[in-house]
């Protein structure tokens, strides 16, 4: 059974390639879902899959990449969303 999170993670979040190296940690985890840049700064991430492969990018989430700064990061399970691939918005 799949399970899915809702994440948002805050700090130096956008314009560091958070949201292609979440894309790319989630297509290695063959992960479903999407990373999305908010009007407050933040980036929200929604992602599906094998509760090991989602805790593994709850991981990767608290660091985010090399030029990333996170400050906070806050999420939690949520009903599992159906996506056909992940997605960047």
């Amino acid at each position: 059974m799949n399970k899915t999170i809702k994440a948002m993670v805050s700090g130096k979040v956008q314009g560091v390639w958070f949201r292609a190296s979440t894309k790319k940690e989630a297509q290695k985890l063959t992960l479903h879902g999407y990373a999305k840049n908010l009007s407050n700064g933040n980036v929200e991430v929604m992602a599906t899959g094998k509760q090991k492969d989602v805790e593994a990018l709850v991981v990767f989430l608290s660091q985010g990449p090399e030029s990333a700064v996170v400050e906070d990061l806050q999420w939690q399970w949520v009903d599992e969303k159906m996506f056909a691939q992940f997605y960047i918005f």
